[in-house]
């Protein structure tokens, strides 16, 4: 049995009002810590107009809180961005990098994610990097080679197990209802496996890979259960107290 423990991530995306952070996080907090011993991780990523809310709002209850993205550079001229140390000053602890939407809608590279990824180590925070093959990279059988040199390219030398997590996420199962199979995932995420041990050695084994693309409470339990999927990166149903809850409790 993995000892690494599951993290169960929410990427609440560009949704949310300090009125929704209320009852999100009041919610989850209450079910976390009424847990005597968690079997995993709950991570809270919201907009970062809520970020220091919800760093307030869970603290003491064993809820962890993420930014959803950060600049490169620790301060300078670049209207509208945030810094990881920003973020680590209101109190996030992870920040998400190279999610599809970024690196479609902001047209980030490899390279670029590789930057902001190497920013959030120095700065404290894990950098959760994203990966994943377009529907188009897919259909070509490209999948493997795809997600390889996303991982060559987007993690940084000092990444470490404590310091890094991956995300696997197909770009055509994000939101559409589709989801690949649980053999492709674990394909997947032993090829992810193998190769971060390029970067970390012997240490990837402890690496935390998790699993996102229209991740819900009825298919959570069958690709949580894989044995290289640590957990899981959720979109839509972490803005559902009981959705978000049901997915988590699928690795207990």
């Amino acid at each position: 049995m993995s000892s690494r423990r599951p993290l169960i991530a929410g990427n609440w995306k560009m949704n949310g009002l300090r009125a929704d952070a209320d009852l999100l996080v009041s919610g989850l907090a209450a079910r976390y810590k009424a847990l005597s011993a968690p079997a995993f991780d709950m991570l809270l990523c919201p907009p970062a107009t809520l970020v220091a809310t919800v760093a307030a709002q869970a603290a003491g209850s064993g809820l962890k809180v993420g930014g959803q993205d950060c600049h490169r550079n620790e301060k300078g001229a670049h209207t509208g961005d945030i810094s990881a140390w920003m973020l680590r000053d209101i109190g996030a602890g992870y920040v998400i990098v190279g999610h599809s939407e970024r690196r479609q809608d902001h047209a980030e590279t490899n390279a670029v994610v590789k930057d902001k990824a190497q920013a959030a180590q120095a700065a404290g925070l894990v950098a959760v990097i994203c990966i994943g093959e377009t529907e188009a990279e897919r259909d070509r059988g490209e999948t493997l080679r795809v997600v390889a040199d996303q991982v060559r390219g987007s993690m940084p030398a000092g990444s470490t197990a404590e310091n890094t997590v991956l995300a696997y996420e197909p770009v055509w199962a994000i939101g559409t209802g589709r989801t690949p199979t649980p053999d492709d995932v674990a394909e997947v995420h032993a090829e992810i496996r193998k190769v971060a041990a390029e970067v970390l050695g012997s240490a990837a084994q402890q690496l935390k890979i998790l699993y996102g693309g229209s991740v819900k409470p009825s298919n959570a339990m069958e690709f949580l259960g894989l044995t290289d999927v640590d957990g899981a990166l959720v979109g839509g149903a972490s803005l559902k107290v009981d959705d978000f809850w049901a997915i988590a409790e699928a690795v207990s």
